[in-house]
């Protein structure tokens, strides 16, 4: 599994049922500096380490599509799943207008700490403010779980966007883990299954989905938005835009 799956799945631990496992383990490095291993159980291999310590980087760490991302947005924005804000934070040091979101109340302690100014334990399936810019990074999409939950999210996120408003959002093509074995027949083969585990303690299995830019245009295109590939890093990770007509 490549490091940007692993990353992916920690921008949106909030949105993950067992967000006590994860929340210990952010909570732990938050507070000194390191945490015990986190392991990362999935449907399709070995369970897996997942580091810690990229959650909380800075602006010089962060690869040239999430930069390309921020620089993007504009206007009120909203970053969903916004973990323990950095995000958040690089495009405060711009002035930009930014609420940040996460379910996970560890990991919104953490970003009114570290000096995020409008950080809220919301729901985004149940938020109803209006943004110009609304803000997934890390294969934040992934929260949908599925193809349908996907189709689903694109027609929720319309309530939140001001006319003329974008949605910017990363995802991954994880057909290379199926080089030599084949793909899932009763399914697609973005969609997965994870576990957290940390100090001994399991969260619930939930879904995962990694959606190839071809289906995502399709299916944002049947929905109603107009879609572009901003940027495609030659590692089957790419940034997508939304917007609708008119």
């Amino acid at each position: 599994m490549s490091a940007f799956l692993w990353f992916s799945l920690l921008k949106l631990s909030g949105y993950l049922c067992c967000m006590d496992v994860f929340g210990k383990a952010l909570t732990d490095f938050y507070k000194t500096g390191k945490a015990d291993v986190l392991w990362l159980h999935n449907s399709y291999d070995e369970p897996e380490e997942m580091p810690i310590d990229f959650f909380f980087r800075n602006d010089e760490e962060m690869p040239v599509m999430e930069l390309q991302a921020l620089q993007m947005c504009r206007g009120r924005v909203l970053d969903i799943g916004a973990g323990v804000g950095s995000h958040a934070l690089v495009l405060q040091a711009f002035n930009i207008d930014v609420t940040a979101i996460d379910i996970s109340e560890a990991a919104v302690r953490i970003m009114e700490e570290r000096g995020v100014k409008n950080p809220l334990l919301q729901d985004v399936f149940s938020y109803e403010e209006k943004f110009d810019t609304l803000l997934m990074l890390m294969n934040g999409i992934g929260l949908t779980g599925t193809l349908i939950g996907f189709k689903n999210f694109l027609m929720k996120l319309k309530s939140l966007l001001n006319p003329g408003g974008q949605v910017l959002f990363d995802t991954s093509d994880i057909a290379y883990l199926y080089e030599d074995a084949a793909k899932p027949e009763n399914q697609y083969y973005g969609e997965v299954s994870y576990q957290y585990e940390y100090q001994g303690e399991k969260g619930s299995w939930f879904n995962w989905l990694y959606i190839d830019p071809k289906t995502a245009v399709l299916i944002a295109e049947e929905t109603g938005w107009l879609s572009e590939i901003i940027f495609d890093d030659g590692e089957d990770q790419y940034l997508i835009k939304l917007t609708l007509p008119g």
